[in-house]
Order: structure tokens, then C-alpha cells, then sequence
């Protein structure tokens, strides 16, 4: 009896910056997409590289990044409202946490 074993690969890496291996012309690429986002100053730019085998679609992957994204949205609006009722707090009873720093 033949056992099959499913085999595959997958790597993902996001990144802000070139690589330390990267040719003049990657370095090149990144010092222009600096420029464009402090001219934007809205954005921040990354590159994402997906090497994945067996292949699968460009519209598989583009799927599975937009629910990412998604995750992230939800996980970042989560962050700012924690933060927004910190603020809160903060403000209406200040002495709670003014006591906190000093049992340091």
C-alpha cells in the first residue's frame, strides 16, 4: 500500500526597507519609494513577496491579503479605541493613575 504525504511551501515576508544583499537597483527602488511617501506623507509603502508551492492563483493570494488586511483593520480600530478609553480614564480620574506611577 503506497502512503501519500501532501507536500508544500510557503514563504511570506513583508518588508519597509532593502534587503542587506540588494542590488543598486533595489536600493535604488526603495530610497524613490521613500521620496514618494514623505512627498504623499499619507502612506506607508512595503513590498510583499509570496512564493508558494504547489502554485496557486494571483486571485487566491489577493484574497487571502485582503483578509489580512481586514484582520488588521479590525485589530488597529480595537488598539485606538483601548487608547481613546485610556484617554478617557485618564482624564476623568487622573488621580488612579497618578497613584500608579509613583508604586513604582
Amino acid at each position: 500500500m503506497k502512503i501519500y504525504k501532501p507536500e508544500w511551501h510557503c514563504n511570506f515576508t513583508v518588508n519597509e526597507a532593502p534587503g542587506a544583499a540588494s542590488s543598486w537597483r533595489e536600493r535604488l527602488a526603495w530610497r524613490i519609494r521613500r521620496w514618494a511617501d514623505r512627498l504623499d506623507g499619507k502612506g506607508r509603502t512595503v513590498t510583499i513577496e509570496c512564493h508558494i508551492e504547489p502554485e496557486v492563483t494571483a486571485e487566491e493570494i489577493d484574497t487571502c491579503l485582503v483578509k489580512g488586511f481586514e484582520v488588521t483593520h479590525s485589530l488597529l480600530n480595537q488598539l485606538a479605541q483601548q487608547a481613546a478609553c485610556e484617554n478617557v480614564m485618564r482624564d476623568a480620574k487622573a488621580e488612579l493613575f497618578d497613584g500608579a506611577r509613583h508604586q513604582r
